[in-house]
């Protein structure tokens, strides 16, 4: 019992870098996938070649590169490092979800008729008044199965972390296995479980609350 006491308390201290890991992800990447999304739907090419190819590179690279590129390439290039481990990781998962997240919002906001626009234009409305007010919010609508789906990711990704040795949740599971303790490795499967229970039934929640909307 005392082991198992032990075991739990070192879990819950790594897991809870997961969380914060989690949170300021989906925290910043969100807003920012937004800003990207309307740039790779931009109007002047420059902008909109430049979008797209980030989100390309992003999406077609592994982010545990991505995780080494930001951790590594600073002090190697530049001399500059990073003070705080998970700072590095936190980065390399804003950027990463962020170009996935614009992904999703560029398709919810091409999905959207142009009709919406045109009655928008006639009621009066300015162009910010119709995306804020009409377009957006039949977007978050149509995107909260896809965003549901990446943010779940984004919750066993986390675990990445690890790569660059910061002490989540597997991490030091690991360091349980190298004292001869196997079963704390697949006691983090319960961790991750509930986690993810929890967050598919908000987002079953949601879905329930925006479905007065069936267009």
């Amino acid at each position: 019992m005392d082991q198992f006491s032990t075991v739990t308390g070192q879990l819950l201290e790594g897991f809870s870098q997961n969380c914060i890991i989690f949170a300021v992800t989906l925290v910043a990447a969100i807003p920012l996938g937004l800003i990207i999304s309307l740039g790779s739907m931009s109007k002047f090419a420059p902008l909109k070649a430049l979008t797209r190819t980030f989100v390309w590179i992003i999406r077609g690279t592994p982010l545990m590169l991505q995780i080494f590129v930001v951790f590594y390439v600073p002090p190697l290039l530049f001399g500059v490092r990073m003070r705080e481990r998970i700072a590095a990781a936190i980065i390399a998962f804003i950027i990463n979800y962020a170009a996935y997240f614009s992904e999703i919002f560029r398709g919810g906001i091409e999905g959207i008729p142009k009709g919406q626009y045109e009655a928008g234009q006639v009621l009066g409305m300015k162009k910010s008044q119709i995306f804020f007010k009409v377009v957006l919010m039949q977007v978050f609508k149509r995107i909260v199965a896809p965003m549901s789906n990446e943010i779940i990711t984004l919750v066993k990704d986390t675990s990445l972390a690890r790569v660059i040795a910061i002490p989540e949740i597997l991490k030091e599971a690991e360091n349980f296995s190298k004292q001869g303790l196997i079963w704390p490795l697949f006691y983090t499967g319960a961790f991750f479980l509930l986690f993810c229970g929890v967050l598919t039934l908000l987002f079953r929640f949601i879905e329930k609350k925006l479905d007065y909307y069936k267009g």
